[in-house]
């Protein structure tokens, strides 16, 4: 059975200031049936909780929606209140009242059995003022054009429901793809702009297996040190991915959060809100164009495995209080790399893989024993040869060898922890370990 994955787009909505306001009230009359609906499932939950999934939109149905065959309802007030309301459009929000329902219920469950996270945690409350947004179902809801340019949604008037014409732009390239299903989409819209979150089902493709890998060291005065590692050991291509110009924007709002600070007695809460917003913005960016760029490495050279140390859970130890080494720690962007590249890799139908990371960079490349690092350049590592070299390609290499001996079905000694100890010492897994099997391969 092959893998599908969801993806969701953002397509911007083009509409003029009367077709907002009718695109706000269409969300405004959904978020008001929804806190209406949360109200009558918590009620009838003890009936409606143990329907199966399929049966219990019906349910509520029948609660509140008079028809031919159901003429007598408990609840009029949606009959007046609600008049014309589009089914499509009351089944979403009546879906999302029962999810918003059974999360309550289970939480609150946990809560009463003792699960919590503090002994004096307050009981969970069933929040009915939630900021949902209607799904938009097709041809109900919204009818798209062929070029996918523009699009009909049945929007609520403040008496009536109409369909008006809007225009859609901002597509990237997933719907081109015969393989990939779209699926409903919701219509977002707050007090600046409107777009559409339009959902994908993608049927990933299995990539072949390649006799190369690339290979990741993460870092701090390098972001990414990429390599391909072929199994014989060779290196086919190296690249150091570092967008200078973006972490100095960074940076620069970093300081002058320490400078304010300096000047300043007690903080208070949300001090330097806005610099650490924007500080947080260039992050996210970095972490998508260095990503971005390790994909394409990867979709160029043909390999199927992407390798990073397993990184997660791990907190830095370095610099002193309020120094500028500890607010890089903070801004380190691990795992905001590894998950994005994870994500793009894996709809492309590769796999990223993850390796024990301890002295992947402490150990050269060549076998040679122990690095010593450079007090003036920590980049610069100086292995026991005399030899000076970079020591993220350095641990890069033995990342890359790691994983291929473990692929190989070798034994590391970083991935297999015996109970008993051994008198000497266990060897790390470098880039020369992949040399020595060159005869058997």
């Amino acid at each position: 059975m092959v893998k599908q994955n969801i993806r969701t787009d953002k397509w911007s909505i083009v509409a003029t200031q009367k077709q907002k306001e009718l695109l706000q009230n269409t969300v405004s009359e959904f978020r008001c049936l929804v806190r209406c609906l949360i109200g009558v499932v918590q009620t009838h939950w003890s009936t409606i909780g143990r329907l199966e999934a399929n049966k219990q939109i019906p349910a509520v149905e029948r609660l509140i929606h008079a028809t031919a065959k159901n003429p007598e309802i408990k609840y009029r007030y949606f009959g007046t209140r609600f008049h014309k309301f589009p089914s499509y459009y009351r089944r979403g929000a009546i879906q999302f009242a029962i999810g918003q329902v059974s999360s309550f219920v289970t939480r609150y469950r946990e809560w009463q059995s003792g699960i919590r996270k503090r002994k004096d945690a307050l009981p969970p409350r069933l929040n009915t003022d939630c900021r949902t947004y209607p799904p938009l179902y097709k041809n109900q809801c919204i009818r798209f054009a062929d070029d996918n340019n523009s699009a009909e949604i049945k929007v609520f008037t403040g008496s009536d429901w109409l369909w008006i014409t809007v225009g859609v732009t901002g597509h990237r390239q997933r719907h081109l793809n015969p393989d990939n299903q779209r699926q409903s989409p919701y219509l977002i819209v707050n007090e600046q702009k409107c777009h559409l979150s339009v959902p994908f089902q993608i049927k990933n493709a299995k990539l072949k297996e390649k006799d190369s890998v690339l290979s990741i060291d993460l870092g701090i005065n390098t972001t990414a040190t990429a390599s391909i590692v072929n199994f014989d050991g060779t290196v086919s291509h190296r690249e150091f991915i570092h967008p200078g110009r973006d972490i100095d924007r960074r940076d620069k709002r970093l300081k002058r959060v320490s400078r304010k600070a300096s000047l300043t007695g007690k903080l208070c809460k949300g001090f330097t809100r806005g610099l650490y917003r924007k500080a947080g913005n260039i992050n996210r960016e970095i972490g998508q164009k260095v990503s971005a760029r390790l994909v394409k490495i990867a979709k160029q050279y043909g390999v199927k495995y992407i390798v990073f140390e397993h990184l997660k859970g791990w907190r830095p130890r370095g610099g002193k209080r309020k120094s500028t080494l500890r607010q890089r720690f903070h801004s380190w962007l691990h795992r905001r790399i590894v998950e994005l590249t994870q994500m793009k890799w894996s709809e492309l139908g590769g796999q990223v893989q993850f390796v024990y990371p301890r002295g992947t960079s402490s150990n050269a490349f060549d076998g040679s024993g122990k690095v010593k690092r450079s007090s003036k350049n920590y980049e610069l590592a100086v292995f026991s040869s005399g030899k000076k070299y970079n020591c993220d390609l350095s641990a890069s290499y033995n990342i890359g060898a790691r994983f291929i001996l473990k692929l190989m079905g070798g034994n590391s000694p970083q991935d297999e922890q015996g109970k008993s100890s051994c008198s000497s010492p266990r060897s790390w897994v470098t880039l020369s370990m992949l040399w020595s099997c060159r005869p058997t391969l």
